[in-house]
């Protein structure tokens, strides 16, 4: 697919927020993403001719970040962080039991294309472990059963929202796009630090 001249002005704009053109090859890297749901050849292309780089530089960034994915993924992707404290909560026996129960693999997709899942590294929410992420918002504190039911609601086309953050669950082209940089006012909304992670500022507060 070309991109259109909308597009492209949209990355035009990216690039002017740097005071050097390569420093915006992630971001550029993220709206690419949220155009084609994943890095291709065509976006490789563009993004070096932007920039003023080889194919090989960017597609070095595209390949060493695990948010920017080589292959489609799914409207929703799952990712449940099995590190340690997530893995001892839990997260272990939630990710194979979505594995089960959406009946695909680490990296796969749903054969409706809603669904995406993969196992995650630590996402800095061990206070709300076992922690499970959707297009990189937050589910916290989940259980086997209610990973289940999260997934459900986003192939029934209403995704349960995140627990802090945005009142709502974007798609995943939609969060590329943030991440890009691109506004979508939801920044603002819902809880961004709860109490188990205040907890420790409030008790250094009293004295404790």
């Amino acid at each position: 697919m070309a991109y259109t001249d909308d597009q492209l002005a949209v990355m035009e704009a990216i690039i002017t927020r740097y005071p050097r053109k390569r420093s915006a090859i992630m971001p550029l890297l993220h709206y690419s993403q949220s155009i084609t749901g994943y890095i291709n050849n065509e976006g490789i292309e563009i993004i070096s001719e932007l920039l003023e780089l080889e194919n090989a530089e960017v597609t070095a960034v595209s390949t060493f970040y695990t948010q920017y994915k080589n292959q489609p993924v799914g409207e929703y992707h799952v990712g449940v962080c099995t590190n340690t404290l997530c893995a001892v909560m839990g997260g272990d026996a939630i990710f194979a039991g979505l594995k089960e129960h959406l009946g695909v693999e680490n990296d796969g997709v749903t054969a409706d294309g809603k669904v995406s899942l993969e196992h995650i590294e630590c996402n800095a929410a061990c206070d709300y472990a076992p922690v499970v992420m959707a297009n990189w918002e937050f589910y916290d504190n989940q259980t086997v059963q209610s990973a289940k039911d999260l997934v459900d609601s986003m192939r029934s086309g209403n995704p349960k929202p995140p627990t802090r953050g945005p009142s709502k669950l974007v798609t995943w082209k939609e969060a590329s796009a943030v991440l890009a940089g691109v506004n979508d006012g939801l920044a603002n909304e819902g809880v961004q630090a709860g109490e188990p992670t205040l907890l420790g500022l409030k008790l250094s507060k009293e004295g404790k």
